[in-house]
């Protein structure tokens, strides 16, 4: 077993390269997306007995790196871009964020026995993860502070419903085409730049980035952790963060932060560092060990979500394109929304799944606190 913490480190570091060589050289890896190969290397890794259950670097990835991987993704969220997104992706991820509250609503319902007093702190982690992905997993557990037993457990089953969604949404474009519109032509790569489709992908392009940029960067979210961290001190009622989202979004508005150079890039790194953690935490045994009414909870959050999507979504008239983008967006944010516009060769979708998901990222934390809250307020399972 590999038990040092250098060694460690290196191999959390190694397969999340990895995992982006495969999702950049691989066309058929590249329709799973580096987010979900580095949560399924990392549960192998796991789950075959190769790193320990705990060490000071998962401590090290899943506290301060995911917090700066949240900083730096809210920085690079321009408000103004938005729109750009269009109103139909909008009005999809809409839709996906109403449906995971929803279902994180009913499931508290259905599954109040068996966690008791802790359904509401389960269902505000649930409502932020389907609403902006596994990242806002980590911030609203942590922050309506999930026991650790049931915050394993619901990791391990949050990511196996992930990538069942996922595959979900890779193929009922194809099994319910003809009951949607057409994706538009103008969402769809062409025979003459399918091939450069790749080119649109954040994690693979080019860009000039300074090492004062990322100087800048790093001191930034540095500043926002320690801002966030000392107005949760001192206004208890408010998560720590809250306070980083909303910092972070503020700051991003900026002038200087306008187009933030490497910020997604530096972003995405520390996010998919967080991701192999994530893997490495998802054992078997962990389901188990709190019950597989986790997993059941979190596939009945799910399922309404896609009800209401591909439902509502349908009544809407909207295209079955948009609906999956969105959709995935809102469960596994941007990269997973990425995987399904690359795969299907929806070029024009990519960039409006990039800015919903980022927007994810900010959305789910304040859902999955008001969800939780309200849940609580309803003496649901108390």
């Amino acid at each position: 077993m590999i038990e040092t913490p250098l060694a460690v480190a290196a191999v959390v570091a190694a397969v999340a390269a990895l995992a982006f060589i495969l999702d950049h050289r691989v066309p058929a890896l590249s329709k799973v997306g580096a987010s979900l190969l580095c949560i399924v290397f990392g549960a192998v890794l796991s789950n075959a007995g190769l790193v320990p259950e705990s060490s000071p670097v998962y401590d090290g990835i899943g506290g301060p790196v995911t917090s700066l991987a949240i900083a730096w993704l809210l920085l690079a969220v321009n408000l103004a871009d938005v729109r750009r997104a269009g109103p139909r992706v909008l009005a999809a991820f809409a839709l996906a964020c109403a449906g995971t509250a929803l279902g994180a609503f009913a499931g508290a319902f259905l599954f109040s026995g068996a966690f008791g007093g802790e359904t509401w702190k389960l269902a505000g982690t649930l409502t932020g993860t389907y609403s902006g992905g596994s990242v806002n997993f980590v911030a609203v557990g942590r922050g309506l502070e999930l026991p650790d037993t049931l915050f394993a457990g619901a990791t391990a089953a949050d990511n196996l419903t992930t990538g069942l969604w996922l595959g979900a949404t890779l193929m009922l474009p194809v099994w319910l085409k003809r009951y949607y519109p057409e994706v538009p032509e103008s969402f769809v790569a062409g025979a003459d730049d399918e091939d450069d489709a790749g080119q649109d992908h954040p994690f693979f392009a080019r860009l000039p980035v300074s090492t004062l940029d990322l100087a800048l960067l790093a001191a930034t979210g540095l500043v926002l952790l320690l801002a966030a961290d000392a107005l949760g001190r001192a206004v208890p009622a408010i998560p720590a963060v809250l306070w980083l989202t909303t910092l972070a979004l503020a700051v991003g508005q900026t002038a200087p932060f306008r187009t933030p150079r490497g910020a997604l890039q530096l972003g995405n790194v520390a996010l998919h560092l967080f991701f192999v953690v994530i893997g490495i935490h998802s054992r078997v045994a962990e389901i188990v060990a709190v019950g597989v009414e986790v997993f059941f909870y979190t596939l009945v959050v799910v399922a309404v979500h896609g009800a209401v999507v591909y439902g509502v979504g349908r009544w809407a008239r909207l295209d079955l394109g948009t609906l999956s983008v969105a959709s995935q967006a809102a469960v596994g944010g941007p990269s997973s929304a990425l995987a399904v516009a690359v795969s299907r060769q929806w070029r024009g979708l990519i960039l409006p799944g990039i800015l919903v998901g980022l927007m994810g990222y900010a959305v789910g934390n304040y859902l999955g606190f008001a969800l939780g809250w309200a849940v609580r307020g309803l003496g649901v399972g108390l």
